[in-house]
């Protein structure tokens, strides 16, 4: 069975021990690692690339929300953050960054519980949205990603032409063929997004484009078919070049 990787990020090495003891108690959850500062948390967090992370709010040499503003572009898997704390007045920091939950220490065992099964319920939805790779664009077929304001919007493969990456927003972006452009839910990766179809393909850090819509590649600038021929942010670069050639035989 494989289980969930969990992280814990805290000073306070009573809450650690807490915590991990009943985290132990789920057959579920792995805990991989707890780390006492920030500097710490954010190594750990990169080498174990955890499902899930308890992260204290208020540490010697940062806070739980600098940690994650300097992780921000490391961050390509989907991980989820539960800000583990004794003070409530960070609640409408954990909703303006739209972590996953809040605990708030000290816990009861239920409250604990009740995170984790929230938590493995969306996994599981998540899991059966993404459609496997390999699955062909022109059968059709529909996913579903989610905007900002939680709602559902249903999307196929050759409507979109390319996503971007808005760097202020910290949000990924659908531009589709009636040129109108979708905003989605804050969390969303690019390894998550290149799973929904095999026609999507990562060209630079903030451009994923329809490998459908290509039409040529110069100077390092991926060309689309008209009308879309005018779009010239679509760079392709060093990193993802020898994939895209690979892959395409180019």
């Amino acid at each position: 069975m494989n289980k969930y990787k969990v992280v814990i990020v805290d000073d306070d090495e009573v809450a650690i021990g807490k915590l991990s003891i009943e985290l132990r108690k789920n057959p579920y959850f792995s805990l991989d690692g707890t780390a006492r500062n920030g500097k710490q948390g954010e190594k750990l967090i990169t080498k174990i690339q955890p499902d899930l992370l308890f992260l204290d709010v208020e540490m010697p040499d940062m806070t739980g929300l600098d940690l994650l503003h300097d992780l921000h572009d490391n961050i390509s898997w989907g991980m989820r953050v539960v800000f583990y704390t004794a003070y409530e007045k960070y609640m409408i920091h954990a909703i303006r960054e739209s972590v996953f939950d809040y605990l708030l220490k000290p816990f009861e065992g239920q409250e604990l519980k009740n995170i984790l099964m929230r938590f493995m319920a969306q996994m599981e939805t998540e899991q059966k949205k993404i459609l496997p790779i390999g699955a062909s664009l022109y059968m059709g077929q529909t996913f579903i990603v989610f905007t900002p304001t939680n709602d559902m919007r249903a999307l196929r493969p050759a409507e979109i032409v390319f996503f971007r990456y808005c760097a202020e927003r910290k949000q990924w972006e659908v531009i589709l063929n009636s040129k109108l452009s979708v905003v989605l839910r804050r969390g969303m990766t690019a390894e998550q997004i290149i799973k929904y179809s095999p026609c999507f393909v990562q060209i630079h850090q903030s451009y994923i484009i329809n490998i459908d819509y290509l039409m040529i590649i110069k100077d390092n600038k991926c060309i689309l078919y008209p009308p879309f021929d005018n779009v010239t942010e679509l760079l392709l670069s060093r990193k993802y070049k020898k994939e895209l050639q690979d892959r395409f035989c180019l």
